[in-house]
């Protein structure tokens, strides 16, 4: 399937796409955050990433889970919603010269990519229940329920770990 082709002609069709779409973001994210963990430079910071970069290694299987369930083999569609926004963070933590402010950076740059996450786990949710896909819902809720407190997570160390804070007192 190809983007803007006419493969897509079935809403099981628009599901498995949307899952070769989630299944793609989830490895680049695997690529990516070992670039953002090495680049923090606050503890909670890094911290939060690389356990969450163990998260997303087990949501990629549970992905694989549900290609079986549904007697697929995985496969990936490139997706250029998460490229972009892996390439948005990469162009600007190379502009970012103060560690502090740099690391506030990385915090909204992998919040986007939480927020772009739970917007696809939630529709693909709501695909499988409409489809009556019961047996792959579990596997999707899972790896919703862990970006929702990823997300949580960063906000935590952003707000009260005092990254803006040590941000904002920047020279």
């Amino acid at each position: 399937m190809g983007l803007f082709t006419k493969d897509i002609k079935t809403m099981d069709d628009l599901l498995l796409h949307g899952l070769q779409d989630i299944y793609y973001a989830e490895q680049q994210i695997t690529k990516a955050l070992p670039k953002m963990i090495d680049t923090a430079t606050n503890r909670d910071l890094s911290t939060s990433l690389k356990n969450h970069l163990e998260e997303t290694k087990k949501q990629i299987e549970r992905l694989e889970n549900v290609f079986a369930k549904l007697g697929k083999q995985p496969s990936g569609t490139q997706c250029p919603a998460i490229d972009g926004l892996i390439k948005e963070a990469d162009e600007t933590a190379g502009e970012i010269e103060d560690k502090s402010v740099l690391d506030a950076a990385i915090v909204a740059n992998a919040q986007a990519v939480e927020h772009y996450e739970i917007c696809r786990y939630g529709t693909l949710i709501a695909w499988a229940e409409s489809l009556g896909h019961d047996e792959i819902v579990r596997f999707l809720t899972t790896n919703l329920n862990e970006e929702h407190a990823a997300n949580t997570k960063l906000n935590t160390v952003a707000l009260r770990k005092g990254v803006n804070t040590k941000a904002s007192n920047a020279a």
